[in-house]
């Protein structure tokens, strides 16, 4: 059963991990709807071990949800209201090939999480059988 708890907590984790991907991606192409505004940062996520004195295992949580502070992208657009002096507008720092990496890493241990969790159910099922 605590194999099953330290999956589920792994699963929580890469589900979060998946929702800050999606609202990346979403905003990849959003521009600031102000003159000389800034767009859409990029968002970070990063895990941490924590120690679940109740049941004696360690799990995984989300440790923050940072900003990645890289530059941003600048494209030649003059016509466009929110264009600086020079002509550029300023599009967010995320690239949607580092972010679909991201995802299908997320995916995998998120589906081997559901594996662990799939194998303990046949383990708890069999031994059942045994018993009766």
């Amino acid at each position: 059963m605590k194999s099953m708890d330290i999956a589920v907590s792994g699963m929580q984790a890469q589900s979060e991990r998946l929702k800050l991907i999606a609202q990346n991606i979403a905003n990849a192409n959003s521009v600031s709807t102000e003159a000389n505004g800034l767009p859409y940062r990029r968002k970070t996520i990063s895990f941490k071990s924590v120690l679940d004195k109740q049941l004696g295992i360690e799990k995984v949580e989300v440790d923050k949800i940072g900003t990645d502070n890289s530059a941003y992208v600048q494209k030649y657009d003059p016509g466009n209201p929110t264009a600086n002096a020079q002509g550029y507008i300023l599009l967010p720092n995320v690239n949607t090939l580092v972010e679909m990496t991201d995802m299908r890493e997320a995916k995998a241990a998120y589906q081997a999480n559901l594996s662990v969790i799939e194998m303990a159910k046949a383990m708890v099922a069999r031994t059942l059988e045994l018993l009766r």
